[in-house]
């Protein structure tokens, strides 16, 4: 590693953590979380490495704080319209962290775009739910044989409009419910394109049975119902 990289980094720690001393409203849990997030992208300007933690430190306190003054009980436990079924607490917390203002969102997009490339925004995003796009494709990629470019293209671009959604909510509960919306679409996608989802997702877990059955089991793909 170069020294001029190695005194990067350590001017960008000391510069991230008088940000932080300066933003009272930030608490020890975000300014962590945020600052070893952006570390993995070995940013060696020091000025923009401090804006970024910053700006992802901010978001995460303000989407938990959101989700602490904003309560279940403040959503009534009626049914829900699409699919009839009473509402249970996990669909009530998610309808009221929902209600989320959309300028956190964009605060968020417009400051890690000002100062991060396409890949680097997307693996802040990553991080903000632990690498879900990435597994969630591999778990299709073993479930739709012989996937098409467009079959793959469309369901990248749902999982990657889920994850950006996730980043809105507190915990991997919720962000699930949100790649759940979004996997239900590509499920329909699926159908409506000459394929038999429940039929696809049937042989696949019936060779996952066959494999756990053998003597020596080797599990390795996702599943992306999960």
């Amino acid at each position: 590693m170069k020294p001029n990289f190695i005194y990067a980094l350590i001017f960008s720690t000391l510069l991230v953590g008088n940000c932080f001393a300066q933003n009272e409203g930030t608490n020890d849990a975000e300014q962590k979380r945020a600052a070893e997030w952006v570390a993995t992208l070995k940013l060696a300007d020091v000025a923009k490495a401090g804006r970024v933690t910053t700006v992802v430190a901010t978001h995460l306190k303000t989407v938990r704080d959101w989700h602490n003054d904003h309560s279940l009980t403040n959503v009534p436990a009626g049914i829900n319209p699409v699919t009839g079924k009473k509402l249970n607490e996990l669909d009530r917390q998610v309808i009221a962290d929902s209600a989320l203002p959309n300028s956190v969102h964009e605060n968020l997009m417009a400051g890690l775009r000002k100062d991060l490339n396409e890949e680097q925004v997307n693996a802040v995003l990553d991080k903000y739910t632990v690498g879900k796009v990435a597994f969630t494709m591999r778990g299709y990629r073993d479930i739709v044989t012989n996937m098409t470019p467009e079959e793959e293209k469309v369901i990248l671009i749902q999982l990657q409009q889920a994850r950006e959604e996730s980043v809105d909510y507190k915990n991997m509960k919720e962000i699930s419910v949100i790649f759940k919306i979004h996997k239900t679409q590509i499920e329909q996608y699926l159908n409506e394109h000459g394929r038999n989802w429940k039929q696809l997702y049937k042989t696949y877990t019936d060779a996952i049975k066959v494999k756990k059955a053998a003597p020596n089991p080797s599990i390795n793909s996702p599943d992306p119902a999960q």
